[in-house]
């Protein structure tokens, strides 16, 4: 059960923690006047999926020099998103992102759509992303969670409970939003969120949809990783990805699954990246 908070203390804390401490060195939170202002927002919010603000920023600075416009990246092969995208990891949403750019620019004439029920049709993009991308890029009132918004709110209405179930906390999300600057809004909750993490430990815990990250080196994840940053230099034979891969037992199954994600592909006795 839920604690009762008043509503209007509630967002005056998370507004006046915002005001003194917003996080506004993030650069997609710059030109929001910009016509590319809506692609800086997908892009961000792809490369921010289940990856931490500070290894983005950096990241993403290169990325709008690479592709400043949605159409650049429509444009450019998939070797050289890749190679754009390396460090990040999870490079399923390199691909995903620039056949979305593809799609958008095709499609929608090079406008990133504001209606959630387009963005979720493209590649890589759930129902919490359309709805953060829409808040974001066009101040629409739009109710999502992720990881700092389920912070806050399990910290404030849901103390010392645990497995709470994302279902409890919309409508409460839904109540607090602040419909006339949703955009601000929710930057608000990311930062204080944020700094909920930083001073008390992961509250997200608590709740029904947490899962721990499992541990990056040795897993299939770094596999997957070190094969694409192998083809990115050159194309290779099986052989010398299995030595350089150092034997790894499990190569086999995570060629054969790079090849039906089409990042890879095999030409004669060669692996390449995708084309």
């Amino acid at each position: 059960m839920s604690q009762v908070v008043d509503k209007k203390q509630f967002q005056d804390l998370v507004w006046d923690y915002y005001h003194d401490h917003k996080r506004n060195y993030l650069p997609w939170r710059t030109h929001c006047e910009d016509v590319n202002f809506a692609y800086r927002v997908l892009v961000s919010e792809i490369m921010l999926q289940q990856t931490q603000v500070n290894r983005v920023i950096d990241k993403f600075n290169q990325w709008m020099e690479l592709f400043p416009t949605i159409s650049s990246l429509a444009n450019a092969d998939l070797d050289v998103v890749l190679s754009a995208w390396n460090g990040l990891g999870y490079n399923r949403r390199a691909k995903y992102l620039l056949e979305s750019a593809k799609i958008i620019v095709s499609r929608y004439r090079g406008k990133i759509p504001c209606d959630t029920i387009q963005l979720e049709s493209l590649p890589g993009i759930g129902k919490a992303t359309a709805a953060a991308i829409v808040v974001y890029a066009y101040n629409l009132p739009m109710v999502f969670i992720e990881t700092n918004i389920r912070t806050v709110f399990i910290f404030h209405f849901f103390p010392y409970v645990e497995a709470v179930a994302d279902t409890e906390l919309t409508s409460i999300i839904k109540n607090c939003l602040d419909k006339e600057n949703p955009r601000e809004w929710y930057w608000a909750l990311m930062d204080y969120g944020s700094f909920l993490k930083q001073t008390l430990g992961n509250i997200s815990k608590n709740s029904k949809h947490y899962r721990k990250q499992s541990t990056f080196m040795g897993s299939t994840r770094q596999l997957r990783g070190t094969i694409l940053k192998l083809l990115l230099a050159s194309s290779r034979t099986y052989n010398e990805l299995r030595e350089c891969s150092h034997f790894d037992e499990r190569l086999d199954k995570v060629l054969l699954t790079l090849e039906k994600e089409k990042l890879i592909k095999k030409t004669g006795v060669k692996y390449i990246i995708y084309q």
